[in-house]
């Protein structure tokens, strides 16, 4: 070897042309397109909205660190003995997508995307070398919706928070403010704090930067930790301070300075607000190590020799471990686009918009949801009906929202969850079990909830109607969607709710009596609406 070559660090070396091994590699990426088909078509979905706009920057954030790594890492060695490892991954991630294709759920094809992207990645270097390249592959995940009850669960708790926390700024600022749900009423204005506000849409792409951030850090464990960890509560915090700049603005100048070009630029300086604010901390943090350095030498953000690095897979190496992850991909992919497409088992139905509206001697008036609430339930159809008997005091209120398809992006909403936003307290909530003469609904467990709104009460029913099945708890209705998508076929499902006024002067008893007296008049109508 000569002095000049003696001389070449990894980085620099540019591998020659490996046929084989790039052959073995393209044929699985190629492979891999029908089996990861409806992940990558939900991923485009979810990337064209707000929250996760952001996803598109992921993967290239991704190979950006996986080089990072390998420009300081020496070259593989000729001879990879331990790559079984990451075909049993690629394996493992091949059965999870098949699972997630067979109950038609795109989130479980994209996370069994990113398993299967480690078992290549592990495949490729082994797994001695390859489990230190895993940090770029775990990154990923940010790039990934969450699961839709998840999804609310999380939106919900945020809105509360930050409409709490916006309400506090308010009053420190001597603004006369009422906080109820999360309508924050300034008197003339009210401001309502919806999903937009909640924060979601800054907390994902800061945690994936907070993550970058970390990894670049040239700094003690613990200091990363901090700023991977800080990340979720300031950006809830800073997302609080600007929905109270918002109704300061609003309460001086108008309901104007809430809406249009304001309110999103608002955003972004929020945004870059907590991304300085991270950098702050970063200082911060080294003032407190007994050698403190420049931010600029902390962050490891320099790019040389980048390109001949990831020229690198043009020399890719053959092994039987790449050809069995190529073939088993390329065989499951095949084998699936094969498969016969599976006929709809969802049972025909009607439309709520001939549910009868006489029903007994109950007289019912119907109405429709406020677009953006519409918007925001994702139902296939719904219904939402008021109905009152000449032989009964105050009124039953009717609710059925009817998904097709759980699986997609669509998913039920738990009154538990969505009833605060509107300003009710749950003042007691419990399982209770409903009695009735209707054929199929003879015993069935419900959700009973006592609401409170100021000085009004209600009683609301509630369960989860799923394929003949009643359930009250949002998770286990959620599994049960995956097991009757796989073993039914089917993943439809409803919401049905039952409420009822607390008139003065009567007990929770009255109140439970006229529910269940309309309700065992109503159920022999439900399965012509939502099949068993």
């Amino acid at each position: 070897m000569s002095s000049s070559e003696s001389l070449k660090t990894p980085s620099s070396i540019m591998p020659a042309l490996n046929v084989t091994g790039l052959f073995w590699y393209i044929l699985m990426l190629a492979g891999s397109v029908p089996i990861f088909w409806i992940g990558f078509v939900s991923l485009a979905k979810a990337w064209s909205t707000a929250e996760y706009s952001h996803g598109p920057l992921i993967p290239l954030i991704s190979l950006y660190l996986f080089l990072r790594e390998l420009r300081r890492t020496p070259l593989p060695r000729d001879t990879v003995t331990d790559r079984g490892v990451g075909v049993a991954v690629i394996v493992f991630g091949l059965l999870v997508a098949v699972l997630g294709n067979l109950t038609r759920i795109p989130d479980i094809v994209t996370y069994a995307m990113i398993i299967w992207v480690g078992g290549v990645m592990l495949t490729v270097f082994g797994w001695e070398r390859g489990r230190h390249h895993l940090l770029p592959v775990v990154h990923l995940v940010f790039m990934l919706p969450l699961p839709n009850f998840v999804y609310w669960q999380l939106t919900i708790f945020l809105q509360w928070v930050s409409s709490e926390l916006g309400v506090w700024f308010l009053k420190l600022a001597g603004v006369s403010v009422f906080l109820e749900g999360n309508v924050i009423d300034l008197g003339v204005y009210k401001l309502q704090v919806a999903e937009a506000c909640s924060g979601l849409r800054y907390l994902f792409p800061i945690l994936s930067f907070s993550y970058l951030f970390a990894i670049l850090y040239r700094g003690p464990l613990w200091h990363k930790l901090v700023l991977l960890i800080s990340a979720a509560p300031l950006t809830v915090l800073m997302n609080s301070v600007r929905i109270g700049v918002i109704g300061m603005l609003v309460n001086k100048h108008g309901i104007e300075q809430a809406e249009g070009f304001l309110h999103f630029f608002e955003g972004w300086v929020i945004f870059v607000l907590c991304i300085i604010i991270l950098f702050i901390m970063a200082i911060a943090l080294q003032r407190l190590t007994r050698d403190p350095k420049p931010l600029a030498e902390v962050i490891d953000l320099d790019t040389k020799g980048f390109a001949p690095i990831f020229l690198r897979i043009f020399g890719i190496r053959p092994s039987r471990a790449l050809a069995a992850g190529a073939l088993l991909t390329l065989i499951v992919s095949a084998a699936w686009m094969l498969q016969p497409a599976p006929d709809s088992a969802t049972p025909d139905r009607d439309p709520f918009a001939i549910f009868p509206r006489q029903i007994g001697e109950w007289s019912g008036s119907t109405s429709r949801l406020d677009p953006k609430v519409e918007k925001t339930l994702g139902a296939s159809d719904y219904l939402q009906s008021t109905y009152a008997s000449a032989q009964a005091s105050g009124y039953v209120s009717m609710f059925v929202a009817f998904y097709k398809n759980q699986t997609e992006g669509d998913g039920i909403h738990s009154p538990e969850v969505c009833l605060p936003v509107g300003g009710w307290e749950i003042f007691s909530l419990d399982p209770y079990e409903v009695r009735s003469g209707v054929a199929g609904y003879e015993t069935f467990p419900v959700n009973r909830a006592v609401i409170q709104k100021g000085t009004n009460q209600q009683l609301v029913y509630y369960w989860f109607e799923q394929r003949g099945k009643r359930q009250i708890n949002d998770f286990v209705a959620k599994m049960g969607v995956l097991k009757d998508g796989l073993v039914m076929g089917r993943t439809d499902g409803a919401l049905v709710r039952y409420s009822t006024p607390i008139l003065p002067g009567e007990t929770e008893a009255d109140a439970d009596a006229r529910i269940q007296g309309f309700l065992e008049e109503s159920l022999p109508n439900l399965p012509r609406f939502v099949p068993m």
